[in-house]
């Protein structure tokens, strides 16, 4: 499974239109292209930064995707005001049990292989067995050693309760993976839309 994340750096005031356009024009058009698996937008009201990914079943589909999906981008980035970044992604792992209303979003660089244990064998159990927690998934791009790791909360008060816990285990996948913490954004989920089987 593999993914393809589009950041659009916005003006605050541009996304509710934003969201509309992912739920009324581009969700509609993705159930139409062979191989996708689904859509999911996270957006940050105070600094008009949004991420929309789309999944896909092979990374031959998604490459085969992307001269329909090229003009949506563009339409994308002119309503948000935005300027966009495309980036493309292997689901290396991905596990869910209901839906949330926010994520944190975690950006680190390093050793994807012991990343990838240390989240499926260290981590995982753990988030199982907070309050609150929704979901997961790690996202790795082998060619640029970068990894995305996002979890879900059934509300902001979860995820806001959940930073301590989730500092250190940021902290000991680094450390395992001799890597880096790169980025961490909490954002809202406003729009979850996945058929991304169980990979945990």
């Amino acid at each position: 499974m593999y993914a393809r994340s589009t950041t659009f750096h916005g003006r605050p005031e541009n996304i509710d239109a934003g969201i509309k356009f992912v739920k009324d024009e581009v969700a509609p058009m993705l159930e139409q292209i062979e191989g996708c698996r689904g859509l999911s937008l996270l957006i940050d009201r105070d600094t008009g930064r949004c991420i929309a990914t789309t999944s896909w079943e092979s990374e031959e589909t998604m490459h085969a995707s992307e001269d329909r999906l090229r003009p949506m981008r563009d339409r994308g980035r002119d309503i948000l005001g935005a300027t966009m970044q495309v980036d493309e992604w292997e689901i290396v792992a991905m596990h869910r049990t209901q839906h949330g209303e926010c994520c944190r979003v975690s950006w680190l660089q390093g050793d994807l292989d012991a990343l990838t244990e240390t989240f499926r064998v260290g981590i995982l159990p753990q988030l199982d067995q907070t309050a609150g927690f929704c979901g997961t998934s790690l996202l790795a791009n082998r060619s640029t050693g970068l990894a995305c790791a996002t979890t879900v909360w059934e509300s902001r008060e979860a995820m806001e309760a959940s930073r301590p816990a989730a500092a250190e285990m940021r902290s000991r996948a680094a450390s395992d993976a001799n890597g880096e913490i790169l980025d961490v954004v909490e954002f809202d989920l406003a729009y979850a839309h996945l058929h991304v089987p169980e990979m945990a």
